[in-house]
């Protein structure tokens, strides 16, 4: 899913969350070929009747106003802050970005794309009534609830952005229809301070919250220990119809915002084992979608890169040497140097689960309080 007005979705120029990270990588996309190796494609913005499958009509007029008129935002609806500065336009960015999601998840379901990705998307702190962190619009949300509103009987949602996806848990927590999943730098060093493990769902669906929160300075093979001692057993056992995921990229440990130190050859190794997941599990339908990520140049537009590859079925060699082509757009539009390689020249492992546990250890620590909480409730063996 691609539109270059998606780069509209603009918060300034001393905002970490810059547009540029969004044209590079499609650029990085075209300089690889992989455009001609899918189908491309715009969508509509979302229009108010599909905004309201996850926010308030009062909200979804709040953010029209100051849309308008960025000089009305008080911070009222979390509009007009630090994080979430009004910006002109600001409705019809985000609704486009939301649009292309759920888009996405339509054709997914529909047949008519076995995969599909939004690296524009997976906006997912935004809630119901309010803009947080960075999103406004909740386009991973909007997408599972398009996903339900078609029919759908099991969604799973993966997230392993830095930062839990706290505006979809939210949105879902009450839904046992809906598994989220949140592998995220934990709560007590990081915003938004939420993400425990014990928190495991509401009334009706306990169980269907699921959250890994990570000691900050987790590597590579901490950060891939704890996905798979988690993540294959539960959607083994959830049997989704679609596996939707968010890919942020600012776990990297060159991630100015963040603790984690995980590497973009992690990043990818998380991004095969999706969908790898889709196909065992959810019948191949997989949504990717992107989120975080402020190492705009260095990072971010390899790592999209890599997931567009991998749900193209034309994944890129991590040897492959960065198009000068690209190395020279990077330049003219930031005058910053590229990135030389598609790798960060990791050799990427991890211990299994099922070899034993360190009760010491401080990965071991946080999967295991996630096992104890939420694997009980879903009949499955910590």
């Amino acid at each position: 899913m691609w539109d270059e007005a998606v780069t509209r979705y603009d918060f300034g120029p001393s905002h970490p969350m810059d547009p540029v990270r969004l044209a590079l990588t499609m650029g990085l996309v075209r300089a690889f070929g992989l455009d001609r190796e899918m189908e491309v494609r715009a969508a509509r913005a979302a229009g108010d009747s599909t905004l309201r499958l996850v926010h308030r009509e009062d909200y979804v007029a709040a953010v029209r106003e100051v849309s308008a008129d960025p000089g009305a935002a008080d911070g009222s609806y979390g509009l007009g802050t630090v994080d979430d500065p009004a910006f002109r336009g600001m409705h019809e960015a985000s609704a486009l970005i939301a649009g292309q999601s759920v888009a996405a998840a339509e054709a997914v379901w529909r047949g008519e794309a076995g995969h599909a990705v939004n690296f524009a998307g997976g906006l997912h702190h935004a809630m119901p009534g309010g803009a947080a962190g960075f999103c406004v619009y909740n386009d991973a949300a909007l997408a599972i609830a398009r996903l339900l509103e078609l029919g759908a009987e099991r969604v799973a949602y993966v997230d392993v952005d830095v930062h839990h996806g706290d505006g979809v848990q939210t949105v879902f927590w009450d839904d046992p229809r809906v598994l989220t999943i949140s592998l995220h730098e934990h709560p007590r060093t990081l915003f938004p301070q939420t993400g425990w493990p014990e928190e495991t769902g509401g009334p009706g669906a306990e169980g269907s919250a699921v959250n890994v929160a990570l000691p900050a300075g987790t590597g590579d093979e901490g950060w891939l220990r704890a996905f798979h001692a988690t993540v294959p057993e539960l959607l083994e056992e959830f049997r989704p119809q679609v596996l939707v995921t968010q890919h942020g990229a600012d776990t990297h440990v060159e991630d100015p915002l963040a603790h984690l130190a995980v590497s973009l050859d992690a990043q990818r190794a998380v991004q095969e084992a999706c969908h790898r997941l889709a196909h065992e599990y959810a019948d191949g339908r997989w949504v990717a979608l992107g989120g975080g990520g402020y190492a705009v140049v260095d990072v971010v537009p390899r790592s999209w890169t890599h997931l567009v590859g991998i749900a193209a079925h034309r994944p890129v060699d991590p040897s492959a040497a960065v198009p000068q082509a690209w190395r020279d757009e990077v330049y003219a539009r930031t005058r910053q140097p590229a990135p030389a390689r598609m790798t960060d020249g990791r050799t990427v492992a991890w211990r299994d689960w099922e070899a034993g546990y360190d009760p010491a250890d401080r990965i071991d620590q946080a999967v295991l309080a996630t096992r104890r909480a939420v694997f009980p409730l879903r009949g499955l063996l910590t």
